[in-house]
C-alpha cells in the first residue's frame, strides 16, 4: 500500500514496486483522477493495482482503507507512507490551526498508518516512512515542516524494536528536494534570502553534492530497496536520499 500514490514521489514507488511484482494499493485523497490513470497504466502492462480513497489525517478512515486493502488483495506485506503536507512560515505566522494540520498529516497520519498496517501483517512485513532531509538542515520559515518530518525519524528509530518482536521492519527514507509538482511550488522558499536573484542552477550546484534535485524514480529506487527482502538486517533506520544536502 502506497499512501499519496497518485502522484509525486508516491506514484514512482508505486511504479517501481509494480515492476518488481507488488500487487499496489494506490491511496489518494482527492485526485481521483490521477489515481485511476496510474491503476490503468500499471494494469495495462499485466500487473495488479486498485485505487482507495481514504484521508490518512483521520485513523478511523485508515482502518477502514487498510481493511478494504486486505479484503481485495487477501492481505497487506509493504507499506509505503507517502501522503504529507509543505508549509513555510515565520514563526510569528504559524498558528494553532497550522501547527495541528500539518502534526495531523504529517506525523499523526503516518503513526497511525504504521499502527493500521502493523496490526494487519504478517512476520516480515516491512513498513516504510517519509520524513525529510529538512530534519536536520536549517531552512529559513521552514521550522513547523522541518519539526513534523524530525518526529518521523524518532517514531521509526523508537518503533523498531517494538515492531521486530513481531517480525516487522520499519525504516524512514529522508528525501532532498525532488522533481515533483509540490516542489515546483514551493521552490522560491527553499532558497536562502541572501541568494534569492542567483540563477537557479547555480544555487543547486551550491547546496547539493550532485547540484541537481533528485528524480521521483531515483527516490522510488530506494524506497523499493527498504521495502524488499534485500534490506533485511536494515530497521530503526533514516535512509538519507537528498544528493548530498550541505
Amino acid at each position: 500500500m502506497v499512501t499519496g500514490g497518485s502522484r509525486g514521489i508516491g506514484a514512482a514507488i508505486v511504479r517501481r514496486l509494480a515492476a518488481e511484482g507488488a500487487a499496489v494499493a494506490i491511496n489518494y485523497v482527492a485526485d481521483a483522477a490521477s489515481a485511476e490513470a496510474l491503476v490503468g497504466e500499471i494494469t495495462d502492462v499485466g500487473h495488479r493495482a486498485a485505487a482507495f480513497q481514504a484521508d490518512v489525517a483521520d485513523p478511523e478512515q485508515t482502518r477502514d482503507l487498510v481493511a478494504r486493502v486486505v479484503a481485495e488483495f487477501g492481505g497487506l506485506d509493504l507499506l509505503a507512507s507517502n501522503a504529507g503536507v509543505e508549509y513555510f512560515g515565520a514563526l510569528d505566522a504559524i498558528t494553532a490551526a497550522d501547527f495541528d494540520r500539518v502534526f495531523h498529516i504529517n506525523v499523526a497520519g503516518q503513526l497511525f498508518a504504521a499502527q493500521a498496517t502493523a496490526a494487519a501483517m504478517e512476520s516480515g512485513g516491512r513498513i516504510l516512512l517519509t520524513s525529510s532531509v529538512s530534519a536536520r538542515i536549517a531552512v529559513y520559515h521552514h521550522t513547523l515542516y522541518a519539526a513534523s518530518k524530525a518526529a518521523v525519524s524518532a517514531m521509526v528509530l523508537n518503533l523498531a524494536p517494538e515492531l521486530a518482536e513481531r517480525g516487522i521492519a520499519i525504516n524512514a527514507i529522508a528525501p532532498g528536494g525532488t522533481v515533483t509538482d509540490m516542489a515546483a511550488k514551493h521552490a522560491s522558499s527553499y532558497t536562502p534570502p541572501a541568494l534569492r536573484g542567483v540563477a537557479p542552477e547555480n544555487i543547486l550546484k551550491s547546496v547539493y553534492a550532485l547540484g541537481r534535485r533528485a528524480e521521483p524514480s531515483e527516490i522510488a529506487a530506494i524506497a523499493a530497496f527498504l521495502l524488499s527482502p534485500d534490506a533485511s538486517y536494515i530497521t530503526g533506520a533514516n535512509i538519507d536520499a537528498s544528493g548530498g544536502r550541505m
